[in-house]
C-alpha cells in the first residue's frame, strides 16, 4: 500500500510517498480503508519540528481519517464495510496519511450517512477540541444555553 511518511522536519517537500506493508488489525482494531483525511495545524507544526509530538522522523503523520472498515479484529465492534470516522492514537503516531490505517476500535465512530467521507475527516479534531472547550473548560452541561 501506499504511505506518506518525512524523514526530516521541514515544509511540505518533506513528504514522500512510500509502499509499505499493509498493517493488519489487531484484537479491538479495525482496518480502515482511507477514503479521506483532514490535515490540521497540528499536522503543519509536527511535520516542521515546531511541536515535536512524535519525536524524530521517520514517522508517518496524519490523523484524522474517513473511510471503510476493511477488516475487524476480534472484539472490534464493527464489521467490514461499515463506514467510520475519528481521529485515532493521537498524540501518537497514527499514520493516517496512508491507504489503510490499523487503529483502537473504539477511536472511531460511524460515519453519519448525511456525511460524504470528505466531510467527515474534516470532523474529528475540531469537533474534539470544541467539545474540550465547552465541556471540560466552560463546564456547558445538558439544558444549558450557548
Amino acid at each position: 500500500m501506499r504511505a506518506v511518511i518525512q524523514k526530516s522536519v521541514g515544509g511540505p517537500e518533506v513528504l514522500e510517498i512510500v509502499e509499505t506493508d499493509r498493517p493488519v488489525p489487531r484484537a479491538g482494531e479495525i482496518l480502515v480503508e482511507v477514503h479521506a483525511m483532514a490535515i490540521n495545524p497540528v499536522d503543519v507544526a509536527v511535520r516542521a519540528g515546531a511541536f515535536p509530538l512524535l519525536g524524530e522522523p521517520p514517522f508517518g503523520v496524519g490523523w484524522d481519517v474517513s473511510g471503510v472498515v476493511a477488516e475487524a479484529g476480534p472484539g472490534a465492534g464493527f464489521a467490514v464495510g461499515d463506514e467510520v470516522y475519528g481521529m485515532p492514537l493521537f498524540p501518537r503516531t497514527a499514520g493516517g496519511y496512508a491507504e489503510y490505517v490499523a487503529v483502537p476500535a473504539g477511536h472511531m465512530a460511524r460515519k453519519p450517512a448525511s456525511l460524504d467521507h470528505v466531510h467527515a475527516a474534516a470532523v474529528p479534531l475540531a469537533a474534539l477540541t470544541a467539545w474540550q472547550g465547552l465541556v471540560r473548560e466552560a463546564g456547558v452541561k445538558a439544558g444549558d444555553r450557548v
